[in-house]
């Protein structure tokens, strides 16, 4: 008769056992390169496999949420400059990201911080109003479930719907999925083809419920779009080059949720801005806690206008970013 230990050893594994295998092994994987300091090939030399099998698992560890990331060292200069920030644009909290290596990551950068600052804020009984943009979307990256009660997520825009991975709808239903809250949405376009399409739409199609919780809000996420037509806002066929160019002619040095403004923070007068599916920005400005998640040295003037529009009380920008604020506002 075979002993046990040989009957379990030739028995197929369970896929529990499988499972949980695979995970010690990801996360002894994990542990060598973050906390003992091992490079790549060290790790695959001392666990016998190859190099491309540590760097999925470093991924891997990392898209499952179970390493974070925390940068303690060297940040001496982003803490004046949000103690800085704080002082000139009379903020409660700002969040300064050192410099990527790589220009094109700033969003990124700042996504990542804007996921775990919203993480630390949320709580039990929170409505929290979201826009949109990529480097909101980043956020989603770092944003960390919370097993929270009565939790709230409203889109603060009207749909894009040829847009995916960057659409107001999308973004707001992901982020929702993420904390387990309840998700509300502007199902209507992001932009109309008139100010009369927008108001019957309003009052005639139960978007005024949706509207109308922009009053128990405790925080907005807002983001600031440039001119450029590489901006975000103008890469989904809204508006043409010539609507464009007048809303620069108007004065618009960026625009929020759609609203096109000058570097007063004033809205410019210009008929798209009678037709955007947005909550008004004079509502949000009423929300207790408004955070600005934006940066980038094309941002610079869209961010001077944009936190006057909103009268933002916490600030989330890259190290660049920070230091041309403070300049230009000396």
């Amino acid at each position: 008769m075979a002993d046990k230990t040989s009957l379990f050893q030739n028995s197929e594994p369970q896929p529990e056992r499988v499972a949980g295998r695979v995970a010690r092994n990801r996360m002894r994987i994990a542990w060598m390169y973050y906390v003992e300091g091992l490079t790549q090939n060290e790790i695959a030399d001392r666990l016998g496999i190859g190099r491309v099998t540590v760097v999925r698992n470093i991924n891997e560890a990392l898209k499952q949420r179970e390493v974070k990331i925390w940068i303690t060292g060297g940040v001496a200069e982003c803490l004046d400059l949000e103690a800085q920030l704080k002082d000139r644009f009379d903020l409660i909290d700002a969040v300064v990201v050192p410099e990527p290596a790589e220009p094109s990551h700033v969003g990124k950068s700042i996504g990542f911080a804007a996921g775990m600052y919203v993480t630390d804020q949320l709580t039990d009984n929170f409505c929290l109003g979201v826009g949109w943009g990529a480097t909101l979307y980043a956020s989603l990256q770092t944003l960390s479930p919370k097993e929270l009660n009565n939790v709230e997520v409203v889109s603060m825009l009207g749909g894009i719907v040829q847009a995916r991975r960057f659409n107001p709808a999308e973004f707001a239903w992901q982020f929702a999925n993420t904390v387990g809250a309840d998700c509300f949405l502007l199902t209507a376009p992001a932009v109309v083809d008139s100010a009369a399409t927008r108001q019957a739409l309003i009052e005639r199609c139960g978007l005024n419920e949706v509207m109308s919780r922009v009053e128990k809000m405790d925080m907005a996420l807002l983001s600031v779009g440039t001119m450029s037509q590489q901006s975000t806002s103008f890469r989904f066929g809204f508006f043409t080059e010539e609507e464009r160019m007048s809303l620069m002619r108007a004065g618009a040095v960026g625009d929020m949720l759609y609203n096109f403004y000058d570097l007063d923070g004033k809205i410019v007068e210009h008929a798209i801005n009678e037709r955007v599916m947005s909550i008004p920005l004079a509502n949000i400005r009423k929300v207790p806690r408004r955070v600005m998640i934006s940066g980038g040295e094309d941002k610079v003037q869209a961010l001077l206008g944009g936190l006057k529009l909103s009268a933002a009380n916490v600030l989330i920008t890259n190290e660049g970013t920070a230091k041309a604020l403070l300049q230009r506002t000396k």
